[in-house]
C-alpha cells in the first residue's frame, strides 16, 4: 500500500506552511504554542524508537517555525517555550557522532520544506511517504536524523530565539543618537531628527521614536523644542507599520502617558490637521517650523502657523489618541501577553 500520513498531519503541514510563507490562516500564536508544547512532552520519550523520530521532527519544525516567533508574535511565552524545548532536544545531540560525508546536509532548508520534512519525519509511514514523494534513498532519508545535522539546526534557532528575546523584550540602547541629534550648545536638532526618520529603509523610525520618548521623559527639551520633539515621537510611531515590540512600546506609552487628554480649546482647527497623512507633507511641515529659511516649502496655510495653535494642548491630546490607538493596534496584531508590553 502507498504510505500515507494521518490526516491530523496533513492538517499541521498545512497549518505550519501557511504560518512559515507569512500567510497563516490558523492562529499563528495558539498553534505554534501547541507546537512547542507536543516538542516538550516528546522530550521525556527520547529513549524510545518513537521519540528518536519525534526528536528529529520537532527539531526540524521548531527550527523552521522559529523565525516567525522572532519576527511576528510578540510573546514571551512563546519565546520561552521554544528555548525550553530546543534546549533539550539539543542536550541529547551529539554532533561528533556525525560520520556523514562532506556535503551530505541539506543546507538552506526552504521553510515550507522542513515543515513537510518535520511533521514526516515524526512518525514511520510519514518518512516513508515523504521518501515516496522526494524520491529520496536511504541513505538521503538517514541524513535527516544524524545528530550533527540536528545540532546545527537546534544552535541556529537557540541563537536566533535569544537574539529577539532581548529585541523585543530588553533594554534598547539609543544613546548613540545623542550625538545626531543634540547639537554642541545643547539645542535639539529637530531638522536632523526628521532627516532620519524619513530614511525609513535604514529602520529609523523606531529607534528615532524611541529616543524622542525618553527624552521627553527627562524633561530635557526647551519650551520652543517641544512640539517638534513631540512630533517625532508621533511620526516614529504612526509610520511604523508592522509595529513595534513591548522593548520600545513601554517608553512610548510612558512619554503619550504625560499628555492630558481631557482638555478643550476653541480653536477651530490646528496646524497639523492640515498636512497631508503621507510622511512627506509631514516631513515638510516639520522643517519649515524649525528652519523655514532653509526648507520654506510648507503644507500649513500662514493662517495656521502660529506658534499659538502649534502649542495647544487640544493638538497634543489629538496627537496622544492617535498613537495609543497605534499603540493598541500592535498589541493586537502582534499578540503576547499583557505583561509583556507592561513590564
Amino acid at each position: 500500500m502507498t504510505p500515507t500520513l494521518p490526516a491530523d498531519h496533513r492538517e499541521l503541514i498545512s497549518d505550519l506552511s501557511g504560518i512559515v510563507s507569512d500567510y497563516p490562516y490558523a492562529d499563528p500564536q495558539s498553534t505554534l504554542a501547541v507546537l512547542a508544547d507536543d516538542a516538550a512532552e516528546a522530550l521525556g520519550r527520547v529513549a524510545t524508537p518513537a521519540g528518536h523520530r519525534e526528536r528529529t521532527g520537532y527539531t526540524l519544525l521548531l527550527h523552521a517555525t522559529c523565525w516567525y516567533v522572532c519576527a511576528r508574535i510578540f510573546s514571551k511565552s512563546l519565546v520561552a517555550s521554544y528555548i525550553q524545548a530546543l534546549d533539550g532536544f539539543r542536550a541529547q545531540l551529539d554532533r561528533a557522532s556525525c560520520t556523514c560525508p562532506a556535503g551530505a546536509h541539506p543546507a538552506r532548508l526552504d521553510s515550507e520544506y522542513e515543515v513537510e520534512a518535520g511533521v514526516s519525519m515524526l512518525t514511520e509511514a510519514g518518512r516513508a511517504a515523504f521518501a515516496e514523494d522526494y524520491g529520496l534513498d536511504e541513505e538521503e532519508s538517514a541524513v535527516f536524523d544524524c545528530e550533527g545535522f540536528l545540532a546545527d539546526l537546534a544552535d541556529e534557532a537557540l541563537v536566533r530565539l535569544h537574539e529577539a528575546h532581548r529585541e523585543l523584550f530588553g533594554g534598547i540602547d539609543v544613546s548613540h543618537l545623542d550625538a545626531q541629534f543634540v547639537r554642541d550648545d545643547g539645542r535639539l536638532d529637530v531638522v536632523a531628527m526628521q532627516e532620519a526618520i524619513r530614511r525609513s529603509w535604514e529602520d529609523n523610525t523606531g529607534p528615532v521614536a524611541l529616543w524622542s520618548a525618553r527624552r521627553w521623559l527627562t524633561g530635557q527639551v526647551r519650551d520652543e523644542e517641544r512640539i517638534g520633539l513631540f512630533l517625532c515621537l508621533w511620526m516614529g510611531i504612526a509610520q511604523t507599520y508592522e509595529g513595534l515590540p513591548p522593548s520600545y512600546a513601554r517608553d512610548l506609552a510612558a512619554a503619550l502617558a504625560t499628555i492630558d487628554l481631557d482638555v478643550s480649546c476653541e480653536h477651530p482647527q490646528h496646524p497639523w490637521s492640515s498636512a497631508d497623512s503621507n510622511v512627506q507633507s509631514r516631513y515638510r511641515a516639520v522643517v519649515h517650523l524649525y528652519a523655514p529659511e532653509d526648507h520654506p516649502d510648507t503644507p500649513v496655510p500662514a493662517e495656521l502657523s502660529a506658534r499659538e495653535l502649534w502649542e495647544c494642548p487640544v493638538q497634543y491630546a489629538q496627537l496622544a489618541r492617535a498613537a495609543l490607538q497605534n499603540l493598541e493596534g500592535w498589541r493586537t496584531m502582534r499578540g503576547g501577553d499583557d505583561e509583556d508590553w507592561e513590564d
